[in-house]
């Protein structure tokens, strides 16, 4: 009885006339959509401005985009674009998949400090907000390595292994049902999100806790799904480079938790974190302040038109004045009648 393995999709790439769009890159753009989403939600609860997510995230994603693709080539280029009979130029081809979290995270954090900076928002306080939306953006993202068919793990008899079947550049190919990787880490990655969210509002996680504690849960699962692929990487004493790394990161995330804790407990305070928020509450407030003053002075208006339009009548109702009638017929020649 053959088992229904998950099955690779036959291309990742549709064209649309001549433009191509890749499934890679749609993973990655619907994952940054659903962390500023997010971020964003979890920023305004905080006590900060509406805008203020996005507008950090246009310095925060190109830096991570260029961080995670030079990690990648720096820690595989060797092998990959710059070996012999290799095309150098196919480094920069990053719509063909190659990101390496750490450099994303990395110089990612360098451009949302410069955002921040410019915005007068603690970095910390930032990361705290965007940190589940970050999770969540990865668990899309790996999806992109499944349309590539790329990145997955041991080979496996289990009824969720990933079916792979494609020719690999050197004309090698691959076929066989293997350990699905992607979903392994997309599946970690939600979770991640949802412990974040959850610890966050149970202990009021602040001054950059929400997000060491992301990078701390996110690091255990990259250990243990990094343990199970199979693709060509740097060893050093039994281990791939990318579970040396995440044992570092998870032991400075843990550091950093425990340290600021116990020095910074609790959250900043809301009216501190974001001085566009302060603007936006006086922009509304005067907005409120004059629709309110044009409705009551609606209101006001009929009332005092009444009372105009009584004091017309009680002055036409008086009778004409003689003397000043027949000063006004001999000077003009007309007749000046009392008002019907």
């Amino acid at each position: 009885m053959d088992i229904a393995y998950i099955p690779s999709p036959s291309r990742g790439v549709l064209y649309l006339g001549p433009i191509p769009l890749r499934a890679y890159a749609f993973c990655i753009i619907l994952g940054v959509v659903v962390a500023v989403w997010l971020g964003s939600k979890r920023w305004v609860a905080r006590g900060g401005a509406k805008h203020t997510v996005g507008d950090i995230a246009v310095w925060a994603v190109p830096f991570g985009l260029v961080g995670g693709r030079l990690y990648h080539v720096i820690t595989d280029g060797g092998r990959l674009y710059f070996a012999e009979g290799k095309n150098p130029w196919d480094a920069l081809k990053i719509w063909e998949g190659g990101l390496g979290i750490w450099g994303a995270i990395a110089l990612g954090a360098v451009g949302a400090w410069i955002g921040a900076r410019r915005r007068g928002v603690p970095l910390p306080a930032y990361a705290d907000a965007i940190a589940p939306g970050i999770a969540l953006a990865q668990a899309l993202g790996r999806w992109g390595n499944y349309f590539n068919q790329e990145l997955y793990g041991r080979p496996t008899t289990l009824p969720w292994g990933l079916e792979i079947d494609k020719t690999l550049p050197n004309g090698e190919v691959v076929k066989g049902v293997y350990h699905p990787t992607f979903l392994y880490e997309s599946i970690w990655c939600v979770g991640v999100a949802l412990l974040v969210i959850w610890a966050d509002r149970r202990w009021k996680l602040g001054h950059g806790r929400a997000f060491a504690l992301y990078v701390a849960a996110y690091t255990v699962g990259r250990f243990w799904t990094e343990w199970l692929r199979i693709d060509e990487a740097h060893v050093y004493f039994g281990l791939r480079l990318n579970d040396w790394t995440s044992i570092a990161v998870f032991l400075g995330a843990v550091a950093y938790f425990v340290i600021v804790g116990r020095t910074r407990p609790g959250r900043e305070d809301p009216a501190s974190i974001d001085p566009a928020a302060h603007e936006e509450a006086e922009a509304e407030a005067g907005g409120k302040g004059e629709a309110e003053g044009k409705a009551e002075k609606k209101a006001e208006k009929p009332g005092e038109e009444k009372a105009e339009k009584k004091a017309a009548e009680k002055n036409s109702s008086r009778p004409v004045d003689a003397k000043a009638a027949t000063a006004v017929e001999a000077k003009t020649g007309k007749d000046v009648k009392d008002p019907i």
